[in-house]
């Protein structure tokens, strides 16, 4: 159901401390992490070898991982080091995981070690750049992935769902254009001589421009494999040149989108908005936050009783819209690759 040979974001940076280990299961596998006496993050299956107690309940002691039921002491590389009162050169080595700190975030390859590329590890232009502020934060949601992909990659539910915040009716009146461009797949609408709805009515007069007026307004939202999703989001002054147009007359952002899968039918979900108005604001950055995860929390209960119902509902076939061609085409590629991935052929780039 979900590729494996690729990597994922397994938590924020600042999950994972130097004091304690930090248990997560991506793609069915209980993993943990912690940091070494360098501070690296390590990985490793999250299962003791002598009594099968999680890792993850125990502790970290110069940069070494103690288990919390007898005190096995484990390495890095999933050797183990000691334990009290043991020989321990015939234990089982534990299997230890691909693993990058990038970006804020951990990046687990849950696959086959020995493919994992850190060439394939996507950059992002935002990141480390002072032109932009960033802020995010994680959600669990008891749904399957691709139903969040389905989600972000229709952007119509914003009428219905936020209409309080970022929905307007012309979302649903605008028509929307999806084309696949190798992996990867993109979703644009662009509407002109609109009214900003509340958040970008308000954005405009954070970054000190003109509110109240007619605006150009583009959502453009990018499916990368194995499920990241960027939405490059924002309003211009209309007839300024929308997305194209000058910095005084648009307020610009993108929706950070990086969607784990943990079993089949939940997931871990790290959500945020880089933006390029205001960058050196925190204040605007905390309240900008607060918001957004005001905004994912209905897509959260959107997406748990849509997950429920469809449980409950086995034999029920949902209808494909054209307004649902992004998500499909996203799963069209998801399911081209687990087919390559199956039969030894290389991942996504």
């Amino acid at each position: 159901m979900f590729l494996t040979d690729t990597w994922y974001v397994a938590a924020r940076s600042d999950e994972v401390t130097a004091d304690h280990p930090l248990g997560r299961t991506i793609c069915r596998k209980p993993i943990v992490m912690y940091r070494d006496a360098t501070g690296a993050v390590a990985a490793l299956d999250d299962f003791c070898p002598h009594r099968g107690l999680p890792l993850s309940m125990g502790t970290v002691r110069e940069g070494l991982l103690t288990c919390g039921y007898h005190g096995l002491v484990v390495g890095r590389d999933g050797c183990t080091v000691s334990m009290p009162a043991q020989r321990v050169q015939g234990f089982p080595r534990i299997h230890s995981f691909p693993v990058l700190e990038r970006h804020g975030f951990i990046w687990i390859w849950p696959g086959e070690a020995s493919r994992a590329d850190p060439s394939r590890m996507p950059d992002y232009a935002w990141q480390g750049n002072p032109a932009w502020a960033y802020g995010g934060g994680l959600y669990h949601v008891k749904a399957d992935y691709r139903l969040m992909i389905d989600n972000l990659m229709d952007l119509t539910h914003e009428t219905w769902v936020h209409a309080a915040s970022i929905g307007q009716s012309e979302i649903d009146e605008t028509p929307c254009e999806t084309m696949v461009e190798g992996d990867e797949v993109i979703t644009r609408r662009l509407m002109q001589g609109v009214r900003a709805p509340h958040f970008w009515n308000e954005a405009l007069g954070w970054a000190g421009l003109q509110k109240d007026v007619p605006v150009d307004r583009w959502q453009v939202c990018r499916f990368t494999p194995p499920s990241h999703i960027l939405i490059e989001v924002g309003v211009a002054h209309a007839g300024t040149g929308g997305a194209a147009a000058p910095a005084e007359h648009k307020v610009y952002g993108i929706v950070v989108d990086f969607i784990t899968p943990e079993t089949d039918g939940s997931m871990w979900y790290f959500w945020g908005m880089a933006r390029n108005f205001c960058p050196n604001d925190e204040t605007l950055t905390e309240r900008i936050r607060e918001g957004q995860g005001a905004i994912f929390a209905q897509d959260l209960a959107i997406l748990e009783r849509q997950q429920a119902n469809l449980a409950a509902f086995p034999d029920r076939r949902i209808l494909k819209l054209d307004i649902d061609a992004g998500g499909v085409r996203s799963r069209r590629v998801i399911e081209r690759l687990l087919a390559a991935e199956q039969a030894g052929a290389p991942g996504p780039t």
